[in-house]
């Protein structure tokens, strides 16, 4: 957290609204604006990769899900798709987290391939949106939904949207709540960035986390992509989390990732200040977008929680896996 700000809470700083400045927004928990190009040109020209020898264990892992036993379910499950795609089902009402399901482009290999046609799905009512970033907001995948479908997201996202042609939408400032009936879906801060555009350059939208408090009674924190900070120890503070789905995955080189996203030994961390019950972990073994192999990110987690004793709170979800709620 910058100097300026420290001492406040997050919902102090989110009541402030310090994290907006004119026609975008900036992180109040790092100094330095992400988005600039020569870093990514070091990283990707002249840094060493240590892990490229590696590279030959990744194996491709296509994806098939069987719904049906989704559909039947009558309380909580979570679904892991792919990369930080989630199917969340509340007693009957689905909530499509993300949603990232033909790939990115021809440079980035899709590892873990939907094999079923995404009619095959349930439909969701509500479509999360964490930020802009392509690996999160997939203009194809939005549009193979109905244009009625319900889209949950952080502020700055109209012309997206409109240009879909979904105007059925609830954009939300930090702390702020969707509402239905006992659902509750909050965006809440947290340490990342977002760019769709270098021209128009970051930050021209929010990005956020969600909390959803479900109508089953569990509360799920979904951390989208988030760098660590010290804001988790005052979300856990707030709220009583039942279940934390952390995104793990791109955190090396960490001279690189560290002010973008979580490694293992942070999320780790993360999970302990949340004050979480159970740990599922996303974005990892679909594309590599960072220098350690798609497999990695599970197996540095096991060595880090057994480490602190709290392996026994972790849900290993594999892709197209379902984990099905019970107290």
């Amino acid at each position: 957290m910058t100097a300026e700000w420290k001492g406040l809470s997050l919902k102090e700083m989110a009541r402030k609204k310090i994290h907006h400045n004119g026609d975008h927004f900036i992180s109040p928990f790092i100094d330095k604006v992400p988005g600039s190009i020569w870093p990514v040109l070091k990283w990707k020209f002249f840094a060493k990769n240590h892990f490229k020898t590696e590279y030959n264990k990744e194996r491709e892992m296509p994806v098939s899900i069987d719904w049906t036993p989704v559909k039947q379910g009558k309380g909580l499950s979570v679904t892991f798709l792919n990369h930080a795609s989630l199917m969340i089902k509340d007693m009957e009402t689905y909530f499509l987290v993300d949603p990232v399901f033909f790939g990115l482009n021809f440079f980035i290999k899709d590892f873990t391939p939907l094999t079923h046609a995404v009619k095959e799905m349930p439909r969701p009512d509500h479509i999360l949106i964490s930020h802009g970033h392509y690996d999160h907001l997939d203009k194809p995948t939005l549009a193979s939904f109905s244009r009625e479908t319900h889209l949950i997201s952080p502020l700055g996202y109209n012309d997206i949207f409109n240009g879909l042609s979904m105007k059925n939408r609830t954009h939300l400032d930090w702390f702020e709540s969707f509402r239905q009936g006992k659902r509750e879906i909050t965006l809440l801060p947290c340490q990342h960035w977002t760019m769709r555009n270098p021209v128009t350059g970051p930050n021209r939208s929010l990005w956020g986390s969600y909390l959803i408090k479900t109508a089953s009674g569990p509360t799920i924190y979904v951390s989208g992509d988030t760098a660590y900070f010290d804001g988790f120890r005052d979300i856990g503070k707030e709220f009583s989390i039942d279940l934390a789905i952390i995104n793990l995955g791109a955190y090396a080189p960490r001279w690189f990732m560290k002010n973008q996203h979580l490694d293992p030994a942070e999320t780790v961390q993360a999970f302990q200040e949340l004050g979480a019950r159970r740990l599922i972990i996303v974005h990892w073994g679909t594309f590599r977008l960072g220098n350690e192999p798609v497999y990695l990110p599970p197996i540095e987690l096991r060595r880090e929680l057994e480490s602190a004793g709290l392996l026994d709170r972790y849900i290993p979800l594999n892709h197209g896996e379902t984990f099905y709620y019970r107290s």
